[in-house]
């Protein structure tokens, strides 16, 4: 088994040091960026694979250097074997499709074509959830979305999955396809290792993967686009046919309570104050006198 996961490097909306250049496009590299939260749907789906089935796993990004520490954080959260960077300024400014075309034409350059890979639901940034099928359409694969559990028989070289399908109601589906396959997991999806085997590899995998993550730099494969052999008219900004019309400024969420400011020196105040916080004290919810 070799299986892929793909995740991306999100800007930190918490650090509200988002950067635009003049055309609105996200300058990623004067960002802080933190790895897409929704990857890790992705990874937990790739790790239960990984310790059921064994092989080998690799995790895959696009984008600028410094996503290195996204795909570092990566490895420890997958124990993941290998990392692969697509990185030069010809594919910055890419939008969904020209970042589908060059990751790829990343899978393809691996030296074994992979049986599965796994893809993030969408971003935190963009939110298109298209980015995966996307890629999995420049290579004719299967793709299941909205995966909650997986299976797959590795003599019959077939996943099996349920999914979620939601409509006016919610229900579970249960599908089949042949490898390779995208796999796009959805936030509902739980690992499960029922064996104990399967707890004791992902025991050993924890060990082994602590120490190859602290030097994750030296298992990270690099490729820019003339690795990859892709044409400038098909990739970066001029191979992106979304135009961003404007960038709006991320507000602040709106304020839910009211708060009433009491003076400490403020006898009676405090007085209040006490009065309404004594019925839960000692860990007392209920209401006063019951």
């Amino acid at each position: 088994m070799h299986s892929v996961v793909l995740t991306k490097g999100v800007p930190d909306f918490r650090e509200g040091q988002v950067a635009f250049d003049e055309d609105g496009h996200l300058e990623r590299g004067n960002t802080p960026t933190v790895m897409n939260p929704n990857d890790k749907h992705a990874l937990r789906t790739a790790l239960q694979t990984k310790v059921r089935h064994g092989g080998q796993l690799s995790v895959m990004s696009m984008g600028p250097p410094g996503y290195g520490d996204v795909l570092g954080e990566a490895m420890e959260s997958v124990y993941a074997d290998d990392l692969y960077l697509l990185s030069d300024r010809e594919l910055a400014a890419s939008d969904t499709w020209a970042t589908a075309i060059t990751l790829a034409t990343g899978l393809q350059k691996l030296d074994e074509t992979p049986d599965l890979v796994f893809a993030g639901f969408k971003t935190a940034d963009g939110e298109t959830g298209h980015t995966g099928p996307q890629a999995c359409w420049c290579l004719d694969w299967p793709i299941i979305t909205h995966v909650v559990a997986l299976d797959v028989d590795e003599d019959e070289e077939t996943v099996r999955a349920k999914r979620l399908v939601e409509g006016d109601i919610e229900e579970i589906e249960t599908v089949e396809a042949p490898m390779p396959a995208f796999i796009v997991a959805d936030p509902e999806f739980e690992p499960t290792y029922r064996k104990a085997a399967h707890r004791l590899t992902l025991k050993d995998l924890r060990a082994e993967t602590k120490e190859r993550a602290e030097n994750h730099e030296e298992l990270m494969t690099t490729w820019n686009h003339e690795d990859l052999n892709l044409d400038p008219d098909y990739i970066g900004l001029d191979g992106s046919p979304t135009i961003v019309s404007s960038v709006d400024p991320i507000p602040k969420a709106p304020a839910e309570r009211e708060a009433t400011m009491v003076d400490p020196g403020d006898g009676e105040g405090m007085g209040e104050v006490f009065d309404a916080m004594e019925p839960f004290a000692g860990g007392r919810t209920g209401a006063a006198g019951d």
